[in-house]
């Protein structure tokens, strides 16, 4: 029974450390063009699936299409996403340049970083609320004693308190990266 919430949460984990590879630390991340999607001869396709991204050096992504006749679609897919990033286009590559976060940025992206942690301990908490119920109800149908019961309850607890810590432990990680200069 308790595998099936340990999945859970760990899911929740899971969805919470893609949530951080997409917020950008100051340093180039190919994962921050993960959700881009270009036109490819009337196909959405992920742009990784259409060109070579490369990080020649901490603050630059490189895009080199396979197709050098994507060069316009892919810097258009680019503009229109939320990245905030303008790409560079020399005719052969596109370049993103990753500019210097600010103090305030910074400061804001921690917040971000933290409400997003908090919103996985909820969630972590609500799968916990759904496997008391769940062994609750296997007590009342009289699947499980008393103790049985209170023994289910304690290993609830302890794999909620086991998933909280990793939540907290890779908050404070992001939020050093971040904070980093």
């Amino acid at each position: 029974m308790l595998a099936q919430y340990e999945e859970k949460m760990n899911k929740s984990v899971d969805s919470l450390l893609s949530e951080y590879a997409n917020i950008r630390a100051g340093r180039a991340n190919p994962h921050i063009l993960d959700s881009i999607k270009v036109d490819y001869y009337g196909t959405l396709t992920p742009l990784q699936q259409v060109g070579n991204i490369t990080v020649p050096d901490a603050r630059c992504l490189m895009i080199a299409p396979w197709d050098a006749s994507l060069l316009k679609e892919i810097e258009k897919a680019i503009m229109c996403s939320d990245i905030g990033i303008t790409p560079n286009n020399d005719g052969k590559a596109i370049r993103l340049n990753f500019p210097e976060l600010t103090e305030d940025r910074r400061k804001e992206l921690a917040k971000d970083v933290k409400k997003k942690g908090e919103a996985c301990k909820v969630a972590i908490r609500n799968i916990r609320r759904d496997a008391n119920d769940a062994a609750k109800k296997q007590s009342k149908e009289g699947e499980l004693s008393d103790d049985e019961l209170k023994s289910m309850e304690d290993k609830i607890q302890k794999l909620t308190d086991k998933f909280v810590a990793t939540v907290d432990k890779e908050i404070e990680e992001k939020t050093k990266e971040i904070m980093t200069v």
